[in-house]
């Protein structure tokens, strides 16, 4: 038979290394944002502090697309304006020799673009003294002539917001319904946010909740803080921004204002005492008036930089959807017509398709 026996178990001598305290719960979780007081009458609305998940590694048979440059991405949104133009601009360079029928037909051309007939006009004048000065024969080498003598007209709007000096530097946003003034609003946020700056935003149209709703999520998007209320007085709403920008040492304060036509005179009116409102809590402020205005509108964009600069004073422009229009050619028309600098340009949706206007690049984009 067989018998089984159990080995006593050896004690374990190897002494316990000390083992680290395990520290509370309440300090492994991230601090909730400082509150902020809020001004009397006016719901703040701030971004919470949220620790992003860590993004999970790319499969390795993924590959990674470059995003496309501002340039290609400019070329892509003027692609409805360089069809048009550069169509009918093709058959007139292809060759055969510069005459009035050539001038004539260029002149079509440059009407249709929605350049307008002054800036037009001037523009063929130019032409003609470089054709005459550089002893051009052929109607391929005008197209050389054309491009610089667009970007001699235009090249004043090109002026680059400066918003150094001033803390905070105050811009005060107008425009009509459907302009893009909000998301505009949005990405000049994101702008500025790229360059170290802090923002605050002042949702400022308070005739329609829409917009201040909307506001409030570029402004949580940006994690920008939002001085917005219910309803109540637009100029109010301006005012306690101004006072928080102050308070908190705040670099940028972007003010939202109602939509309104030019005809709207009551509502010209109101939007004048908003910025007279803004003088109160900082003298030399609002810093920037800037109109933004749709391109789908054409020659109309004239129309309105002639009123709202008469009530406002505008120091500069924003020129939104250029990627859904064939209008382009307004810049030119602006320039001649009313200029006023031309701060950015927007050619799309996305966050950062708002940019700073460049005549070159704005000219190769529109021919090449």
């Amino acid at each position: 038979m067989f018998s089984f026996f159990k080995k006593k178990p050896v004690p374990d001598t190897t002494p316990t290394p000390p083992v680290a305290p395990v520290a509370p719960v309440a300090d492994l979780v991230t601090p909730p944002a400082a509150s902020v007081e809020q001004a009397p009458a006016v719901a703040e609305t701030a971004a919470p502090v949220v620790a992003a998940p860590a993004p999970a590694p790319a499969p390795a048979s993924s590959v990674t697309q470059a995003k496309p440059s501002w340039t290609e991405r400019l070329k892509s949104g003027l692609a409805k304006t360089r069809d048009k133009l550069g169509k009918q601009l093709a058959g007139l360079f292809g060759g055969g020799k510069i005459d009035d029928e050539l001038y004539e037909e260029l002149e079509a051309v440059l009407l249709t673009s929605d350049m307008g007939m002054d800036a037009t006009s001037h523009l063929l004048r130019d032409v003609r003294e470089r054709v005459s000065l550089k002893g051009l024969k052929d109607a391929s080498e005008l197209k050389g002539a054309l491009k610089e003598a667009l970007v001699e007209l235009i090249r004043p709007l090109e002026q680059p917001l400066q918003t150094h000096g001033k803390k905070p530097y105050v811009i005060m946003l107008a425009g009509v319904n459907g302009a893009g003034k909000t998301t505009s609003i949005g990405k000049l946020a994101k702008y500025f946010q790229s360059q170290g700056k802090s923002v605050l935003l002042a949702a400022g149209d308070t005739f329609r909740a829409a917009a201040r709703e909307q506001l409030i999520a570029w402004g949580e998007r940006n994690n920008v803080t939002v001085i917005a209320q219910q309803s109540g007085d637009a100029a109010a709403v301006c005012y306690d921004a101004m006072q928080a920008a102050m308070a908190r040492g705040i670099d940028i304060v972007i003010a939202d204002t109602a939509g309104r036509l030019p005809t709207q005179l009551h509502l010209m009116e109101e939007i004048k005492k908003v910025k007279r409102v803004i003088q109160k809590a900082i003298p030399d402020a609002p810093h920037e008036v800037v109109l933004v205005l749709d391109a789908n509108i054409g020659q109309n964009a004239i129309n309105q930089v002639v009123a709202f600069d008469e009530a406002l004073g505008l120091t500069g422009l924003i020129l939104t959807k250029l990627d859904g229009t064939a209008k382009g050619g307004v810049i030119a028309g602006i320039a001649k017509q009313h200029p006023v600098p031309l701060r950015f340009i927007g050619v799309g949706e996305g966050i950062d398709d708002l940019r700073p206007f460049s005549t070159r690049d704005f000219v190769d984009a529109l021919f090449d």
